[in-house]
């Protein structure tokens, strides 16, 4: 009776080439990857803001922290900035993805907004604006977003948001809320888009929150019981420092089990000033 032969087994030596070859292979492409991951950390620490301004009765501070396991890098933001006329402009936002590309296109969005903003007061219209110039790049990338000015005298501040989630604020006097306001389409969807302005008054002391998804949202952790846990939090936290606030609202961002990076942005404001 025949017996088919068993092909030859390899030798020891074989096997070790074969297994210096993998692991040739696979260290480059770790040594790749890391490389992008440092190039990505190189760019988010640079775009986003050394300083923040503040004006007498108005400071702001910000947190920002990595993806958990510390190689998704590039994708949240902060902005806070003085306008010519005297305003202060804040922006918070998230960009899709989490690699060079997205630290590079989130340093893109940071730019253009700060641009538009110094030549319009609408807010809407600055988001807006910024999404039309971002659809004329033809990025394959989406972005959502926040952007809000504050005239530091009357305490008027005005937003517009682009499918960015809302933000939290508290009062002294022991009230708070999770803002509510319209929004439109994320930036980089369509062109020519809409995005209504809403506006409040921060005459009475308090803070005002604003984050990124990864602060509120988690494996076993809804949006919107994100987003109530950080509205107590906050306050209870109503009247602290800025930067002890925007501590204590990114450690509550580490029990969400987030794999996402996370931003804060606080802006701490104490009663305005009454006529002279």
């Amino acid at each position: 009776m025949n017996r088919r032969r068993t092909p030859r087994s390899a030798s020891a030596e074989d096997l070790l080439s074969t297994l210096q070859h993998l692991t040739a292979r696979a260290r480059q492409e770790v040594q790749l990857h890391q490389a992008r991951v440092e190039l990505a950390q190189a760019l988010q620490r640079d775009m986003l803001p050394a300083t923040l301004p503040s004006f007498p009765g108005l400071r702001t501070a910000a947190r920002y922290a990595p993806a958990r396991d510390g190689l998704d890098i590039g994708g949240d933001w902060y902005d806070s900035f003085l306008l010519p006329d005297g305003a202060l402009g804040l922006a918070i936002g998230d960009v899709q993805g989490h690699d060079v590309e997205a630290a590079a296109f989130m340093g893109q969005i940071r730019i253009a907004m700060r641009a538009i903003a110094s030549s319009t007061s609408d807010p809407g219209e600055v988001m807006g604006r910024t999404n039309d110039l971002i659809m004329s790049m033809n990025s394959t990338l989406f972005a959502t977003c926040s952007f809000l000015r504050l005239d530091p005298r009357s305490r008027e501040l005005r937003s517009a948001r682009a499918g960015h989630v809302a933000s939290v604020w508290a009062t002294a006097d022991g009230h708070s809320g999770v803002t509510a306001d319209a929004g439109g389409l994320p930036l980089g969807i369509e062109p020519h888009q809409h995005y209504p302005v809403a506006r409040r008054d921060l005459d009475v002391t308090g803070s005002f929150v604003l984050l990124t998804d990864g602060v509120i949202e988690g494996p076993s952790l809804t949006i919107d019981d994100g987003l109530d846990r950080i509205r107590r939090l906050v306050s209870s936290h109503a009247t602290a420092d800025a930067e002890d606030l925007a501590d204590q609202v990114l450690k509550a961002a580490a029990l969400t089990g987030h794999e996402d990076d996370a931003a804060v942005l606080v802006l701490r404001h104490d009663a305005a000033a009454g006529p002279a």
